[in-house]
């Protein structure tokens, strides 16, 4: 039986996957798709996407997804923006699929999110409401108990 491993990304390849991940991290609130991303760094997107998986766990429409849940939650948080301002500003341009992909990593939907968070990390330093505050990534939050 002959057993073949997914190959290692060379140095290279992870120099521009760490690329794409920081153009993500940058623009994420602006309209990104995978073949842009691997437009930038001369991939096709699919060989992109199968490097990227391979390097982080996710691909990177998952990963896109995780940073702006991120800051919709900061921006749930402060309270002063709708649930819609929430998801244009972050860069969604679906409320249905933002409100899904919010509720699948944080295991509520915004609005309730908002309505229990609401200044809720005030005084907090920065660094630590961040690490406290992290959503859970490939839908692992606890479903909600239903109330009694």
């Amino acid at each position: 039986m002959v057993t073949t491993s997914a190959p290692t990304p060379s140095l290279r390849d992870l120099a521009r996957l760490r690329r794409v991940r920081d153009r993500i991290d940058r623009e994420y609130a602006q309209p990104l798709d995978v073949e842009a991303l691997a437009r930038g760094v001369n991939m096709s997107a699919g060989h992109l996407s199968r490097l990227f998986r391979l390097a982080y766990g996710e691909s990177p429409y998952a990963y896109l997804m995780t940073r702006r849940i991120e800051r919709a939650m900061a921006l749930l948080r402060r309270g002063d923006l709708s649930v819609t301002e929430v998801c244009f500003t972050v860069g969604c341009s679906s409320l249905g699929t933002f409100s899904t992909r919010f509720a699948e990593l944080v295991g509520v939907p915004p609005s309730t999110y908002r309505h229990q968070h609401a200044g809720g990390t005030a005084g907090l330093p920065a660094c630590v409401e961040q690490q406290v505050t992290r959503p859970v990534r490939n839908r692992e939050a606890e479903p909600p108990t239903p109330a009694e």
